[in-house]
């Protein structure tokens, strides 16, 4: 015998809006508390699971790519996290940031699931 109701589509799309509509967002760079000082924010470039994901997958698309993005993406990479730790010093507003590291992490990732070759200016 089974106990467990059955939900439609629409029920299941609803709930799911429902749950999407009342979450809270997760923000990783707060500028308040412990991940305000200087140690935290030298560290969690290097300690930030965003971070690292994003840096792993660039790594692995330049291996694949080979000469010269093999050296040129791992140090492009670093110096425009450099660029956006600056704008974040001088208090340059970054409209969604969190969603731009979210959405550069999704794109290393598909670009190095589908073997992408683009032009090495990009």
């Amino acid at each position: 015998m089974n106990l467990t109701p059955k939900m439609d589509t629409a029920s299941r799309l609803f709930a799911l809006l429902f749950l999407l509509a009342i979450a809270g967002p997760a923000l990783a760079h707060e500028t308040t508390g412990v991940a305000g000082g200087l140690v935290s924010g030298f560290l969690h470039p290097l300690l930030g699971w965003d971070h690292v994901v994003a840096m792993v997958a660039v790594g692995l698309w330049g291996a694949f790519l080979g000469m010269p993005a093999i050296w040129i993406l791992p140090v492009a990479f670093p110096l425009m996290m450099a660029v956006g730790g600056i704008l974040g010093l001088t208090g340059v507003p970054v409209p969604a940031v969190e969603i731009g590291i979210a959405l550069s992490a999704v794109v290393l990732g598909v670009m190095v699931v589908f073997a992408a070759r683009p032009p090495l200016w990009i």
